[in-house]
């Protein structure tokens, strides 16, 4: 029975997963997937395994987050454009969802993952235009700030595929 039930433990983790690459707290559906299954069978997954997965999705958070500011330091981009980077991409995800695109199902969470992108862009032209940067130099800033955001999305993914390994290793003999 505990076959069955670790089997279905890994469907729902995937299912779950997927939920990450269509930009929704998949990683923090795990975690909690994973602490139900750890208090129905404490011999089977310990709460080491649910502390290692919490803390691969609040990276996979902060990896999201911080990787479009990241992409405009290191294009010599100012605190400020970091800054406003991350602004921007923050409110570029919540104006996603709220506009939504006419996609069934997962309109919104596409849009919130592409505005993310743009408002990061965004944020990161006007905190660098606004802190003396030409418009060209800004312009160079903000695309790698809207592909550090992407890399950071695709990071947050990966590092859910992690906490999905963490599960089935503490689960095999």
């Amino acid at each position: 029975m505990n076959v069955v039930f670790a089997l279905l433990l890994v469907i729902v983790l995937l299912g779950c997963w997927l939920l990450t690459l269509l930009g929704l707290p998949g990683n923090w559906l795990m975690v909690v997937a994973t602490s139900v299954y750890a208090c129905l069978t404490p011999v089977v997954l310990g709460w080491r395994t649910v502390l290692a997965d919490l803390a691969l999705a609040a990276l996979g958070e902060v990896v999201e987050l911080v990787a479009g500011a990241m992409g405009v330091s290191k294009t010599g981009g100012s605190r400020r454009g970091a800054v406003m980077a991350l602004a921007g991409s923050i409110l570029g995800g919540i104006l996603g969802v709220v506009i939504g695109l006419p996609i069934p199902l997962v309109g919104s969470v596409v849009a919130a993952v592409f505005f993310a992108g743009l408002g990061a862009m965004a944020g990161a032209i006007l905190g660098e235009i606004s802190a003396g940067q030409k418009l060209g130099a800004s312009w160079r800033i903000g695309k790698a700030a809207l592909w550090g955001r992407l890399a950071g999305t695709l990071g947050k993914i990966l590092l859910g595929a992690v906490m999905i390994l963490v599960v089935v290793a503490a689960m095999l003999p």
